[in-house]
């Protein structure tokens, strides 16, 4: 159905270089006149003889400025401000009278003019007014864009789910938002924990201050401690100047920590001070600086059985754990496949320049059943690569890695099945097995396969099984070492 002549409709976009200036009124010699002045300013001109024109010229394209005269016939200048700014509310708009009228002018100014001249005026004076307005409308569709990309990252639209354990997660964020407390955000890798943490920051009352992340397993350890508190010039080799650390650049914000089961011992006592008392010292300094930071952290790790094991501070994890919040593995949330699939598709057509509609069926069941042992993460890496090998509109089998479409193994069934049951029988059996213990054990025993599962994808491969997994390099050779994973595979770090 066509648009009526009063709806508004979405403008053609300015894709030129030039802005584009409408100069509306009804004198034809005016017009000339300045059409030729902003034509040697070097922008695109285009005129009307009335507000009916120049209203139905701002439908059909974007302008950066309109010069709009107040008395004209079919429709004067203020009728065709208010349907310009309904049309086109970016689009700055500057009126123009031969006659003074104080009250016209206050009308303008409040129906959204930019502002205001009165007849005759200095061509001077209305091209540096005229430069100012497209220097203003740049700057609006910049803070928009940027507005736009920000909202793209950090709402909750990037947390997709509608199961029942990511209703519980949304629940938790909700509730959280409003209390300014300490989170501990657990799962496995490639959940989406940072999702959370963003989402938590930008939907609380510290949305306009800074959210900065550090990974605690990424920065090495000598410097880490320089990297979250800072450093003052001297204090180190190579320190030539003061050095304001994530926790100063979070001040008012948020500090996410992820990583945090691989924080290093010596480290965690002085965390655990800032913590308790809001203030850092930096490296080489005496003077403390008090903070003002939400702390969220996040780790995939068993932070309880690293309390046991002597290699993560006990009072630390209780300041941590606040408020815990666990992000469900994707193969617990088979409701949310199809909407992930489908957002992905969204947001990865126009980057790589496709036009994929969906998912076929049978390509949508595999899918569906596969185990995903690197989660949402693997989920978009195998959208990715399918969307580019698909030689139609829809991803297909063929189109998706052998191990997503193959037939499940019995090995595979039996492996899924014992992970689904949570606890191997004869554990489940011996009640004299502590209940911690029993859930430590389970939970060893599916890092592991998840860690064998991503090496054996990555042919052996540290660092592509690092980035698989979503864990640093370091973190994997410290899990591999501990459930002696490297006996009887070929080191390839050379080759990585």
């Amino acid at each position: 159905m066509l648009p009526s002549e009063n709806t508004p409709t979405k403008p053609v976009m300015n894709t030129d270089h030039a802005p584009r200036v409408l100069i509306a009124d009804d004198e034809k010699n005016l017009r000339t006149l300045m059409s030729e002045v902003m034509r040697r300013q070097g922008y695109a001109v285009e005129t009307a003889e009335n507000g009916e024109e120049a209203v139905a010229k701002v439908r059909e394209l974007d302008f950066d400025v309109v010069l709009l005269d107040v008395k004209m016939p079919r429709m004067d200048g203020l009728t065709a401000l208010r349907e310009i700014r309904t049309i086109s509310p970016n689009t700055i708009v500057v009126m123009m009278t031969a006659f003074e009228n104080r009250e016209v002018a206050l009308e303008s100014i409040r129906h959204g003019a930019y502002d205001f001249f009165n007849k005759p005026f200095e061509l001077e004076e209305i091209r540096v007014v005229v430069r100012r307005a497209i220097e203003k409308r740049h700057l609006l569709q910049q803070i928009n864009n940027l507005e736009e990309r920000l909202q793209g990252r950090i709402s909750f639209d990037r947390i997709i789910g509608r199961s029942d354990a990511m209703r519980h997660v949304f629940d938790l964020i909700q509730r959280v938002v409003t209390n300014d407390v300490t989170v501990l955000v657990t799962g496995e890798s490639g959940t989406g924990k940072e999702l959370v943490a963003q989402a938590i920051h930008f939907h609380s009352t510290r949305r306009s201050k800074p959210f900065v992340g550090v990974n605690c397993a990424a920065i090495p350890e000598p410097l880490l401690e320089s990297e979250m508190f800072g450093h003052e010039r001297g204090a180190f080799t190579g320190a030539v100047a003061n050095h304001m650390g994530r926790f100063e650049q979070a001040n008012g914000g948020t500090i996410f920590l992820d990583e945090i089961g691989d924080m290093p011992h010596s480290l965690q006592s002085k965390l655990l001070r800032v913590l308790q008392e809001r203030e850092i010292i930096r490296v080489g300094g005496t003077r403390p600086i008090r903070i003002d930071v939400r702390v969220v952290a996040a780790t995939n790790q068993n932070l309880q059985t690293a309390v046991e094991n002597k290699t993560f501070r006990e009072d630390l994890f209780f300041r941590l754990n606040v408020l815990p919040i666990v992000v469900p593995p994707l193969r617990k949330r088979q409701a949310d496949i199809a909407l992930l699939v489908n957002h992905f598709i969204g947001v990865h057509n126009p980057r790589l320049g496709r036009n994929i509609q969906g998912v076929d069926k049978p390509a949508m069941e595999a899918l569906e059943h596969y185990f995903w042992p690197g989660n949402v993460r693997e989920l978009e890496n195998v959208i990715q690569r399918s969307m580019v090998l698909s030689a139609s509109p829809f991803i297909t089998l063929e189109t998706l890695p052998d191990d997503v479409h193959r037939e499940p193994t019995e090995a595979d069934m039996a492996r899924r099945k014992e992970v689904d049951a949570l606890l191997p029988a004869e554990v489940m059996d011996d009640f004299n097995i502590p209940m911690q213990e029993k859930i430590d054990r389970v939970n060893e025993g599916l890092e592991i396969r998840l860690i064998e599962e991503a090496l054996n994808r990555c042919n052996g491969k540290r660092q592509p099984t690092a980035d698989l997994l979503g864990i640093s390099r370091k973190s994997l050779h410290n899990k591999m070492a501990k459930y002696e994973l490297f006996a009887d595979r070929e080191d390839t770090e050379s080759d990585d």
